[in-house]
Formats: structure tokens, C-alpha cells, sequence
């Protein structure tokens, strides 16, 4: 019989993705989801790549008691736990959702796994917990730097209690997975990042505005210490991503973790400007972008980019597709939502 997954947030972008990577490993999986910034048309998406029925449970995370039932009534294996409110500039404007939504969610799964006897979890982590460090690339061992952004804080709290959870009690197995910046969609359009309402990330913000959605593109400050003046960040294809959540899960279950907290970055090991990505998209497509340089934004950090060598060498994965697949496949992606 199939091993079990409880994928929380799996109806969004990253979730949505490992879903489907899940699904072609042999995983039987539950979807929960409060489609807060998602759309149930991701589920019909995933259904559409894989062929099979995916079973859906509508969700908040914070509701102790619903979260409780669902419990009850299954018996997982392991959960890959993506839910959480995510954008870093919005997370500046209404800090205190942030911190009630990603710390109240992951308190009550650990909770439950315990209680439950669910002890593997592979939890949706980010290089956002490392700050503006002082070297690069960015390792394991990079020591934390106060957190940009609320929401770097909340990720850098929630490594806290996964590490002290662990400590704590043996029974927990854990895996934190430190990315980086996730772009690009399916290689089918069937499933890509979807924001609701203005999107706070460039991809999308980038393909919105080549569809005439968006009028314009702000990047955010060109006087920063880097080659071009604007940011630089480690872009990584959302599927190269989701079969490192996959390959988390085999370590876990098949019991290869060598400690009951492991972390690991996950990025392509190469930083790439936002102009640099915003060349890269018109030369792909063909087309031209309207965009402006205006002045940065609260939260942003100037430039980081991983190094990958740990994930490379103990989890056997490496990033395989580059910016031009990313940017190729987020438009065909978005040319589908037009």
C-alpha cells in the first residue's frame, strides 16, 4: 500500500508542483488548503498532469479542532508543510497576520504529529532565515543574521521550534528546506504560480506585465554593491524544487537522515540580477518589457545566492533546468491564464 502524504498548502505554487511529483513517485496524497491565496483550479491541474483524483480537504491550519479530525480520520505518513503567508513586502505592512498564521499553523501540526504518532515532517523553509549575509554563497553554517522582513522572522522562527522540537522528543524526524527563489511553472501550463490580487514576486509580476495586466514593472533599486546595481538572487525552476520535497520524503521514511533535524539549501548555486532575468525573459519570448528602476524596498536584501553542495551530496539532487526554461515555461504559463 501507498505511503501517505498530508501536503499542507498543496493547492499553492510550490505545493501544487510537489503534489504532482509526488503523484508520479507512487504517493498517495491529501491536499489541505484554506485557498487564501490559492485557487481550487490548481487541483483540477494536478488532476489533469497525473491522471488521478486527488483527494482536497478545505482547511485553515489554525483551526485546532478541524486540524484534529483530520487526524483522526487518516493515517499519514509523512507531511510536506507549505502553508504559510509568504510575501515578503506584504509581510512588512501586516506583520502581526504573519506571525499568527506561520508560527500558529506549524504549532498545531507538531501538536497533532505527536499526539498521533506522525513523527516526519519536511517543512517549507527559507533563504530568508540567513538575512544579508556576510559572505557568499550561502552554506548551511552561514550564521543567522537578524531577519529583512517579517516574514524571513517567521521562517527563522519556525527553524527554532522544528530544532528545539526535535531536541525535545526523538520521535520527531525533520527536514527543513532552505530555498531560494522559486520561478517558473509545469512544463504542461497546467499549474504556475498564481497570485491573487498585485503579486508581490517579480515572475510574476514580470509576466503580468508582458500580458498588458500590469502596466508597468518597478525593480526596485539599481544602486545596490552588484555587477548591474539591482538585486541579485539564487532562481530556481519550481519542479527541480518540488523533486527535492520528493526525494526529502524518501529520506525520511526509508529512515537515511543522519539526525531528527537536518536542513539543507536548495537553490542552483548561481546568482542572476533582476535585470539580468528581465533580458533573459524578453530574449526567450521575444518581446519587450515596459519597466522602471525606482527606489528599493523595505525588506529586500542585496544579494544571495546558495551553495548547494550539501543537498547535492547527501540528498542526491541538483537543480537541473536554468533561467531560460524558467522564463520560458512562467510565460507559457501565464499566455494560458490570458
Amino acid at each position: 500500500m501507498a505511503n501517505k502524504i498530508l501536503v499542507t498548502g498543496g493547492a499553492g505554487y510550490i505545493g501544487s508542483h510537489t503534489a504532482v511529483e509526488l503523484i508520479n513517485s507512487g504517493y498517495e496524497i491529501t491536499i489541505v488548503d484554506d485557498l487564501s491565496n490559492s485557487k481550487e483550479s490548481a487541483i483540477a491541474g494536478i488532476e489533469k498532469i497525473t491522471g488521478q483524483k486527488v483527494e482536497f480537504v478545505k482547511l485553515d491550519l489554525r483551526d485546532y479542532d478541524a486540524l484534529k479530525e483530520l487526524f483522526a480520520n487518516n493515517k499519514f505518513d509523512a507531511i510536506i508543510h507549505f502553508a504559510a503567508s509568504k510575501a515578503v513586502g506584504e509581510s512588512m505592512q501586516i506583520p502581526l497576520h504573519y506571525y499568527r498564521n506561520n508560527i500558529q499553523c506549524l504549532l498545531n501540526l507538531l501538536e497533532l504529529m505527536d499526539e498521533y504518532n506522525v513523527p516526519n515532517m519536511a517543512f517549507s523553509s527559507s533563504c530568508t532565515v540567513y538575512g544579508q549575509p556576510d559572505q557568499l554563497p550561502v552554506t548551511e553554517q552561514t550564521p543567522f543574521k537578524p531577519a529583512e522582513s517579517t516574514y524571513g522572522n517567521t521562517k527563522k522562527i519556525n527553524e527554532d521550534i522544528l530544532r528545539d522540537a526535535a531536541r525535545s522528543n526523538e520521535k520527531y524526524q525533520l527536514i527543513a528546506l532552505r530555498y531560494f527563489n522559486p520561478v517558473g511553472a509545469h512544463e504542461t501550463a497546467e499549474i504556475g504560480e498564481l497570485p491573487l490580487g498585485v503579486p508581490n514576486n517579480l515572475i510574476p509580476f514580470v509576466t503580468q506585465t508582458a500580458a498588458g495586466i500590469r502596466e508597468q514593472l518597478s525593480i526596485f533599486g539599481d544602486d545596490y554593491g552588484t555587477p548591474d546595481g539591482t538585486a541579485v538572487r539564487d532562481y530556481i525552476h519550481v519542479v527541480d524544487l518540488a523533486k527535492a520535497h520528493v526525494i526529502a520524503v524518501d529520506r525520511l521514511l526509508g529512515k537515511k537522515n543522519k539526525a531528527n533535524y537536518e536542513f539543507f539549501n536548495l537553490g542552483t548555486g548561481k546568482g542572476s540580477s533582476v535585470l539580468e532575468v528581465v533580458n533573459t525573459f524578453e530574449r526567450v519570448n521575444d518581446l519587450k518589457l515596459n519597466y522602471k528602476i525606482v527606489d528599493r524596498r523595505a525588506g529586500d536584501v542585496e544579494q544571495t545566492y546558495a551553495d548547494t553542495t550539501l543537498a547535492n551530496e547527501e540528498l542526491g539532487w541538483k537543480a537541473e533546468l536554468g533561467l531560460d526554461e524558467m522564463m520560458k515555461s512562467a510565460w507559457a504559463w501565464q499566455q494560458k491564464l490570458n
